[in-house]
């Protein structure tokens, strides 16, 4: 079985392919543990990024779970959870 793995390079191009980025944040920097706002992503970025990863990953995301995943790190840990659970099944 192939394991899939959700990281950040994965997170930084979703982000960018479905909102872009504010020319003053540098997603290349350290930004695991920057809120989502901080970096400049509202709600409606957010709901675009959720729906871009549940395609590519075929996976489904609690939106509760979802919406308190305010930062890349606890994004990621997120993805990987409900992509572990998938293989699991």
């Amino acid at each position: 079985m192939v394991t899939q793995e959700f990281t950040l390079d994965a997170l930084r191009t979703t982000l960018l392919e479905g909102a872009g980025t504010d020319e003053n944040v540098d997603l290349n920097g350290d930004i695991l543990d920057s809120s989502f706002e901080d970096l400049g992503y509202e709600s409606l970025a957010m709901l675009e990024t959720a729906a871009r990863i549940e395609r590519e990953y075929t996976i489904g995301l609690d939106e509760e779970a979802f919406a308190a995943a305010s930062t890349p790190r606890l994004l990621i840990r997120l993805v990987n959870d409900q992509l572990t659970a998938a293989q699991s099944a």
